[in-house]
């Protein structure tokens, strides 16, 4: 395992489930010496990824705070997309979760939520948390809009056989044709996700954006007049990264 791949792959253990953890447990988790995990867990700690704990275990350092900061000044699609949510959410009338995600590795990761807070929608999405790629709204809209090429290597990461292949390649194709798509309870049971694409393809941006209700406060009337509010914001954020990476570029 090279280098950066077991510095990763160390950092990927830590979770809400188990936050601590040893020497020894690391080595088990990843199949690799001990004396190869201390040497690296020494380095992550020298660097602030790491942080000593409680009887010779380690958990997760601040310089993650220092490089979420520095991720959500600096992104053009954080910085320009979050402040959106809000005016999506203001003008939804519905409670509901707004979600900004983007493509991340085989997976769909969201990047920014805001979330009504008179009446909770209890959905799985949040900010930070890599989610299905190949169910929901939010997921399937930004799939549809990559080029056949890197869909195709999006697809075989994903590892699904070649009759899914071929249906979930139709059904791109149709959402790419339409601009949207809604999908009903494919992540969380009860939830409608109303998903627009976000797009800019000069920076290697695929995204979308997306609201999520509940079923008993849906209908047609309802998802049609949500997806007229999301749709034209979505459309001003693509247009403001190209506008960013124009004027980088220039």
């Amino acid at each position: 395992m090279a280098g950066l791949d077991r510095f990763v792959e160390i950092l990927r253990l830590f979770d809400e489930h188990k936050p601590h953890w040893t020497i020894q447990e690391m080595a088990g988790a990843t199949d690799v010496p001990a004396s190869t995990i201390y040497r690296t867990v020494r380095e992550l700690v020298g660097q602030g990824f790491l942080d000593p704990s409680i009887e010779a275990h380690y958990r997760l350092g601040a310089a993650f705070i220092e490089f979420d900061r520095r991720l959500r000044i600096s992104d053009p699609l954080i910085r320009e997309g979050d402040p959106m949510l809000a005016d999506v959410l203001a003008a939804a009338n519905v409670p509901c979760v707004a979600v900004l995600a983007r493509l991340y590795r085989d997976q769909v990761i969201c990047v920014a939520d805001h979330r009504t807070h008179d009446v909770a929608v209890e959905t799985s999405y949040e900010r930070g948390r890599p989610m299905p790629l190949l169910r929901g709204a939010t997921s399937k809209v930004i799939l549809a809009q990559l080029p056949k090429a890197r869909l195709g290597k999006v697809m075989k990461a994903s590892g699904h056989d070649r009759a899914l292949k071929d249906d979930t390649i139709a059904e791109l194709a149709a959402i790419r044709r339409q601009g949207y798509t809604i999908t009903r309870g494919e992540v969380d049971a009860g939830l409608v996700g109303i998903a627009v694409p976000v797009s800019c393809p000069e920076a290697a941006i695929h995204a979308s954006i997306s609201l999520i209700i509940r079923a008993a406060d849906s209908n047609e009337s309802i998802e049609r007049r949500l997806l007229m509010t999301v749709t034209p914001v979505a459309d001003m954020l693509s247009r403001k990264l190209r506008d960013v990476f124009l004027g980088v570029s220039n």
